[in-house]
């Protein structure tokens, strides 16, 4: 190919509430500067996310083409969120190891583990290590794992 250039597929990658993307920022300045009509992502966000609970905020990978196309994948929720919606807490102590503002049994640890283990790439990974991981994320929010 003399005298072209091929270009790579660019990765964007976003936080964005099922059912709720709009061209707002986030969306719209990370999209925009790449060429992408903002517009039309949120059209397909909206659609493929609108059976999942809205607001429920989702990482999510686009990725780009030279063309100006776009592909994305949407992951399950942060294990934080699904830590402190099982503890029942708004918000991390602020305060890693220092004081417990809530606590989950280790029966929410494999399900949280569970669901994890669902995204991509986290096939790969075995349930304990998952949840080892889960319990290390309880910690820095302040959360403690009770038997």
């Amino acid at each position: 190919m003399a005298g072209k250039q091929m270009t790579k597929a660019v990765m964007v990658k976003l936080l964005i509430p099922a059912g709720k993307a709009s061209p707002s920022p986030p969306v719209g300045p990370a999209l925009g500067a790449k060429g992408v009509k903002s517009m039309d992502f949120c059209k397909e966000f909206n659609a493929r996310t609108a059976h999942i609970e809205p607001g429920l905020v989702l990482p999510t990978r686009i990725q780009i083409f030279p063309d100006k196309t776009f592909t994305f994948v949407t992951k399950t929720p942060t294990t934080s969120y699904f830590i402190k919606k099982a503890a029942g807490i708004d918000k991390g102590s602020g305060k890693v190891g220092k004081g417990f503002i809530g606590s989950i049994s280790v029966k929410h640890v494999y399900e949280i583990a569970k669901i994890k283990k669902e995204d991509p790439h986290m096939s790969h990974a075995s349930l304990e290590d998952i949840s080892r991981a889960v319990v290390g994320t309880a910690a820095t929010l302040g959360v403690k794992v009770v038997p």
